[in-house]
């Protein structure tokens, strides 16, 4: 069976008082990967015990880039080590100016080359605006990959909400893409009601995961609409990447 990660806020409903439930629920359904959408006071020591106890481990962090800053980077860095992390990622930030946007430049400037030291690479996670003009007129996401090192998290369904072909962006960024996001929506008239489980919606989930199986990138479900549960639907949504295997 092909390996899958998990976005664990698809079980936002849970993790914020039981995270550590919450890995071993979605661990028995075959995630292989966790990555994190906070830890809500849990120390490190015991999130690396409980996946160590499933089979599971840390794929990433979804981080706040103020959680890079200087007087935060070390900890930041620590507890990535501590679970055994080696991939921290920004899941969006202030794009709308240029100013802005060198602004975050300069935070992953500073960041970038004291995470390597230890091993971790530094990434950034898209929604659909990265891909849309800002207040001065720029694509941020062209932008960051244009002015900076950093590689990036695809979320092949907000690139296809954008309008763009998932599959020509991730051969354009090339060996910038370190993970992707396998998710499902619809997309009509512009307007997104947070998403389907995977194969119910409209973007080319099966397409993307081909994609990546063939170029072993590491794929991450996320699922967002708890529909009817965050477990349940995550659920399905590895019951349908089973059904491709078949």
């Amino acid at each position: 069976m092909c390996e899958y990660g998990l976005q664990l806020y698809s079980v936002r409903d849970i993790t914020e008082n039981n995270l550590l439930g919450a890995i071993e629920t979605v661990a028995k359904y075959g995630y292989k990967g966790m990555e994190f959408a906070g830890f809500f006071g849990n120390n490190a020591e015991k999130v690396k015990q409980c996946m160590d106890e499933n089979g599971v481990s840390a794929w990433g962090t979804h981080t706040g880039v103020d959680q890079l800053t200087e007087d935060k980077l070390a900890e930041t860095i620590r507890y990535h080590k501590e679970i055994g992390c080696n991939l921290c990622i920004v899941p969006g930030a202030d794009f709308s100016t240029l100013e802005a946007l060198k602004k975050l430049a300069d935070i992953f400037a500073k960041a970038q080359p004291e995470m390597a030291k230890h091993g971790i690479t530094l990434a950034y996670h898209n929604h659909d605006a990265e891909f849309k003009p800002n207040n001065d007129g720029i694509i941020a996401h062209d932008w960051l990959r244009d002015n900076t090192d950093v590689a990036f998290e695809l979320d092949t369904f907000w690139a296809f909400f954008a309008g763009l072909d998932p599959i020509a962006k991730l051969e354009e960024l090339g060996e910038r893409v370190v993970a992707i996001h396998l998710k499902d929506g619809i997309r009509e008239n512009g307007n997104y009601d947070e998403g389907r489980p995977l194969g119910q919606g409209h973007a080319p989930v099966k397409a993307v995961r081909d994609y990546a199986l063939a170029r072993k990138l590491p794929i991450v479900v996320e699922s967002e609409s708890l529909t009817p549960t965050g477990p349940e639907e995550v659920k399905t949504c590895i019951e349908y990447l089973k059904s491709l295997e078949a």
